[in-house]
């Protein structure tokens, strides 16, 4: 039984200067870097993973890629956020780095997308409460995004279901309505 996605490996230019922009830009760690460049393995804020992001360097001379033009590949990454808040942030911080190229409400999800120092899309990205949903679940929607009108509706600092604690800890312990650890 799969999980959820657990790492995504990319082959860049230049594996130093992605490391620079998911640190800076993103907030990623620096897991291992190569002291020459070769590869840098990066997780993301605040996730359980080893690591999120790896990148391998092959060279100034890489020609950028053409997936989705005239071949198959991979279209974009979705890093997602806890809160319409730090999505917010994001976008500030995405349009303040010249990366942000655009922005979608999808009803399911809240979005930016974002290009990486290759050209590499990428998108950040909240998940509206599943029980919210209702009959965007099963529509491809692409409305104009109104993140004010999001915040308004929704909160702020109201989290998606994936950023919310579990009611019990990973060793099987439960908490009882007191917080005493069962």
């Amino acid at each position: 039984m799969i999980t959820g996605m657990n790492h995504a490996v990319l082959y860049v230019r230049d594996a130093r200067r992605q490391q620079a922009f998911y640190t800076e830009v993103l907030g990623f760690e620096t897991i291992v870097a190569h002291p020459d460049g070769a590869f840098a393995f990066l997780r993301a804020p605040g996730s359980p993973n080893h690591h999120d992001l790896a990148c391998f360097s092959i060279g100034g001379q890489a020609g950028d890629s053409t997936a989705g033009r005239d071949q198959v590949g991979l279209y974009h990454l979705a890093w997602e956020v806890p809160t319409l808040g730090d999505l917010r942030e994001h976008q500030r911080r995405l349009a303040a780095a010249g990366a942000l190229k655009g922005s979608s409400d999808h009803g399911v999800n809240k979005s930016l997308y974002a290009a990486d120092p290759d050209g590499i899309e990428f998108e950040v990205m909240w998940l509206t409460p599943p029980e919210l949903w209702g009959d965007d679940e099963r529509e491809a929607i692409v409305r104009p995004l109104d993140l004010d009108a999001d915040i308004a509706r929704f909160g702020a600092d109201t989290s998606s279901t994936t950023h919310v604690e579990p009611a019990c800890s990973s060793n099987g312990a439960g908490a009882t309505a007191d917080g005493a650890v069962s």
